[in-house]
């Protein structure tokens, strides 16, 4: 029997959820999870190793590498096909302020931009 999930821990949910090309005509759809929205902000973004990640995630560490992988192969296929990419769903649980000694910042307590905010 398969080992069940574990759901992986996130600081804070994405400011924005989907992107588009300028084409209009285009309707193909790619869809990336929560955690890996997550795995790639903390490894791309924030710089940090796969090990970091999977204690800040609460994972292992080959689970990050898988994770990481799957985006990576899907943002490339947006970016490369043209196609739109919208950032829902996924086996997650948003940071109760437990990452604290792994991330160094209170997880629940990040600022939420507004609209006015998101254009600076």
């Amino acid at each position: 029997m398969a080992r069940p999930q574990r759901s992986r821990r996130v600081c804070k949910e994405p400011v924005f959820d989907s992107f588009a090309p300028s084409d209009p005509q285009q309707h193909d759809c790619v869809s990336l999870t929560i955690d890996e929205y997550e795995v790639l902000r903390l490894v791309d973004y924030e710089k940090r190793t796969h090990e970091q990640c999977a204690a800040v995630m609460d994972i292992s560490r080959s689970t990050v590498t898988e994770i990481y992988e799957s985006a990576r192969y899907k943002l490339a296929d947006c970016v490369i096909n043209g196609k739109c990419l919208s950032i829902s769903g996924g086996n997650y649980r948003l940071c109760d302020g437990s990452a604290v000694s792994y991330c160094g910042k209170d997880c629940r307590k990040a600022p939420v931009l507004s609209c006015d905010d998101r254009a600076m």
